[in-house]
């Protein structure tokens, strides 16, 4: 059986959400660790950080955070670190995810979240839209940004 945690409101699972983040982005440790701190504060919305578990095991998870590391400050929040294993990838994870993300902040009082990528037709089966062009931090090549309104 799958299912998707919030870290806000499991603060057991931080820990070994935030090394698992950590192996799949090379972003330092302590970074996903004070962000999935910051959001089990009182009153905070993002960041938020969400795992999807099956058999014990992190299979796919994400965040939202203010800004995804681009120079379209302007666009916030940020869906970030969307990350399924291989294993578990083709089998809609990634979509239950998202749905869950865009549901859970919508429920909060945010109904228009931002990615970054560089896939090219992925979210659009997800119901994000392309919105424009960033400039990914310390990045030479132009990346894809999508809106997601609910």
């Amino acid at each position: 059986m799958q299912e998707i945690f919030k870290i806000s409101e499991n603060a057991e699972l931080a820990d070994k959400a935030a090394l698992w983040f950590h192996e799949k982005w090379k972003i330092p440790l302590e970074k996903y660790q004070e962000s999935m701190a910051e959001s089990s504060k009182p009153g905070n919305i993002v960041p938020e950080w969400y795992i999807m578990i099956q058999d014990n095991k992190i299979i796919g998870g994400m965040g939202v955070i203010e800004n995804d590391f681009h120079n379209r400050k302007d666009l916030t929040p940020n869906v970030c670190a969307v990350y399924v294993e291989k294993d578990f990838r083709n089998k809609g994870i990634a979509g239950k995810l998202l749905s869950y993300v865009c549901n859970d902040m919508k429920s909060q009082g945010i109904d228009t979240l931002y990615l970054l990528t560089d896939h090219d037709s992925f979210y659009e089966r997800y119901d994000w839209q392309f919105f424009c062009l960033a400039q990914g931090d310390g990045e030479q090549e132009m990346s894809r940004m999508y809106v997601h309104k609910s």
